[in-house]
């Protein structure tokens, strides 16, 4: 195969190696993101067996094809999966034009590159995922799995039946439908409610877009557990891996029709 050709999924014989692009196969090797990946190519800055590649769909072989980066060849990073308390203020990104704290400011420590498996917005906290396996994270994003995100979440107001009713019935946003799949109060103070809000959805600022359209303002918005994975007494701004087991419930996420 020509190395400008684009290699089309399926295109491999049975028991052949698993052919991506190059750019994904790096990213799944765990250099660095694809979208970085990319920018290395561009540099001519890769070498696939031997010689320069500038094109990002150039196939490669995965474990049999040779790839060099600045001339050090590349080899597939070992499997990791971690989970981070993610502050407030600290945005979901690998650099920041605005010189603001990301979440690989939280996570130097886990030595191999790490992507996000979804994204949390710079005003919200708690549990955030990361991995360098992409097919595991795809598992947790698949939106046919259904897996439950639950939130705890402060609103300047006081909650009643009204309000909780609005934000399982759902709401209209544009284009969008948000609603909640589970709602209940927590606790209340004076002048404020914590709400627990259970999404198997992942629209953009869902829970607070669906909160403004009622016209509820959000204090804090915390992630506290993403299907079976909670984050339990994990301290802000602190990660850690998973364990094999936290990692295998990945597997059971795939709710029954």
């Amino acid at each position: 195969m020509h190395p400008a050709t684009k290699y089309e999924p399926g295109a491999e014989t049975p028991g052949s190696a698993q052919r991506v692009g190059l750019a994904r196969a790096i990213s799944k090797m765990g250099h660095c993101s694809r979208s970085q990946a990319a920018a290395l190519i561009a540099a001519g800055r890769v070498r696939l067996n031997g010689a320069v590649r500038r094109n990002v769909e150039a196939p490669v072989r995965l474990g049999q094809d040779k790839i060099k980066v600045d001339g050090r060849e590349i080899r597939a990073a070992e499997k990791a999966y971690w989970m981070l308390n993610k502050p407030r203020g600290v945005v979901t990104t690998t650099s920041d034009e605005k010189g603001r704290a990301t979440v690989y400011d939280c996570i130097g420590e886990a030595g191999a590159w790490l992507a996000p498996v979804g994204r949390l917005d710079k005003a919200s906290e708690g549990l955030l995922l990361l991995t360098n396996d992409s097919e595991w994270a795809a598992r947790v994003l698949d939106p046919e799995a259904h897996v439950a995100k639950t939130y705890h979440v402060k609103i300047a107001a006081l909650a009643d039946e009204a309000l909780l009713k609005a934000l399982r019935r759902g709401v209209r946003d544009g284009a969008d439908f948000l609603r909640a799949e589970r709602v209940s109060e927590l606790r209340r103070g004076e002048r404020n409610s914590w709400l627990e809000i259970v999404l198997h959805e992942g629209k953009n600022r869902q829970i607070r877009r669906m909160l403004e359209s009622l016209g509820v303002e959000v204090l804090r918005l915390v992630r506290v557990a993403i299907g079976t994975l909670e984050l339990g007494d994990l301290a802000k701004g602190e990660s850690r891996k998973l364990s094999a087991t936290e990692k295998a419930a990945v597997e059971t996420w795939k709710r029954p029709r």
